[in-house]
């Protein structure tokens, strides 16, 4: 790089010292002049710089850091780095530690913000850059150097029903719970800061079910054999009221083969398909008029080999019942169950007698239990009653344009060059 000369000028204190600067800097210049008619004696410019050619061009592109503020105080430790880089080919964010150690991280895909991989240190002091570079090869950086906030007293819990490796059906929607109802104007921060993994590609969306808990489900079934990460990067994340979230949560799961069960009323009969192919067909039970079964799609909530089903407060002496069940599927919160019921093993296939469960006899039981898991959907039709969502895992249950409205974020749906077709994973990051 060529070297950058800068002129010093000094102020005099009289006219008499102003005039002998004066005389002093003629002559100077008269050298200079003469010097500049000589040449190298090979054609060649001399080296003076009067001409400014020395004088180093800008960079063409430009940057400029947002978010955190210099010397700003009391960040959050959830925060990114948040700036703009005009004219930039090529954008990089660098982010230390006070003691100089680098923060991992990754851009988001915007290209107009950075996030940390992890939350960062309580009560730390950290320096970001952001360096862009221009079609001219010329980098411009920008720094900000900042505090986090101390550790705050009020934090928030944040976990998720399923835990690491765990294998479920088709149906599972991914849930996420919070200690504390998080206000609605704070809701659209907590989704930003959630992303969803899947491979292969598959388009989905958050849905806000209640305050305290948020779920995740593709626009169709997840593909049988999926592998599924999600990520919650809430870890100091401002929750409103003086609350804050107390780590981050990330879970990987997989998908296990496309298993479906579909019962119809009018025979009396419950198809299962596995990938796509019937493999059973199973007489049942449902619900008598006075207590139909549902008629919707759910999906297994929980699987019990054995347990009790005591209904004496929900249906009084009359009709409650204390016995002991088999091979128990949950579908809804109101009671409803796939289970082994010997006693109504003449009716099932012909009549309805059960108290809204899916009655099956003990050897289908068996083999359902054997060959479910939880996240399976059931769809039931013809019956008396509809489902009525938020009485279980009802995500299925609602059109898609339903669940969508659902999200504190705008729908965005993916561009026809999404990695889908080429089973590359696909990132959800705000929808």
């Amino acid at each position: 790089m060529r070297a950058v000369h800068n002129q010093l000028i000094r102020r005099g204190d009289d006219r008499r010292d102003g005039r002998r600067r004066g005389f002093a800097a003629a002559v100077l210049a008269v050298t200079l002049a003469l010097a500049a008619g000589c040449t190298d004696g090979g054609g060649g410019k001399s080296s003076g710089w009067q001409d400014g050619a020395d004088q180093p061009a800008a960079p063409k592109a430009a940057a400029t850091i947002v978010e955190p503020k210099a010397d700003a105080k009391d960040v959050p430790a959830s925060t990114g780095i948040t700036f703009t880089a005009t004219e930039a080919e090529e954008t990089s964010v660098e982010l230390k530690d006070s003691a100089g150690a680098a923060v991992e991280g990754e851009l988001a895909a915007d290209g107009k913000s950075w996030l940390p991989t992890a939350a960062l240190k309580y009560a730390e002091t950290y320096t970001a850059t952001v360096t862009a570079t221009g079609d001219d090869g010329r980098p411009a950086t920008a720094t900000s150097t900042f505090t986090t906030m101390a550790k705050p007293g009020n934090q928030v819990r944040i976990s998720s029903f399923l835990g690491d490796d765990q294998v479920v059906g088709i149906g599972m929607p991914l849930i996420v719970k919070f200690s504390r109802a998080v206000p609605p104007d704070y809701r659209d921060d907590v989704q930003s800061r959630m992303t969803v993994t899947s491979s292969p590609a598959q388009e989905g969306i958050w849905h806000w079910v209640s305050p305290t808990e948020i779920r995740y489900r593709p626009k169709e079934f997840w593909r049988a054999g999926s592998e599924v990460t999600y990520r919650v990067q809430a870890g100091g994340l401002p929750l409103g009221d003086g609350w804050y979230g107390r780590a981050d949560l990330s879970v990987g799961i997989r998908i296990g083969p496309a298993v479906v069960m579909t019962v119809d009323n009018r025979t009396k009969r419950m198809t299962v398909t596995r990938n796509g192919s019937v493999i059973k067909t199973i007489p049942v039970s449902l619900g008598k008029k006075s207590t139909p079964s549902s008629s919707g799609t759910m999906v297994v909530i929980e699987k019990l080999r054995k347990t009790v089903f005591d209904t004496f407060e929900e249906l009084g002496p009359e009709e409650g019942y204390r016995t002991k069940i088999d091979y128990a599927q949950r579908l809804t919160w109101g009671g409803e169950f796939i289970h082994a019921a010997p006693w109504s093993e003449g009716q099932q296939g012909r009549v309805n007698v059960s108290h809204g469960c899916v009655n099956v006899s003990m050897a289908n039981g068996a083999w359902l239990f054997a060959n479910t898991r939880v996240g399976d959907p059931i769809t039931v039709k013809g019956t008396e009653r509809r489902l009525q969502n938020g009485n279980g895992w009802t995500d299925w249950n609602m059109s898609w344009e339903q669940y969508v409205e659902g999200s504190a974020l705008p729908y965005e749906p993916p561009s026809d060059a999404a990695p889908e077709a080429s089973g590359e994973p696909t990132v959800t990051p705000t929808s």
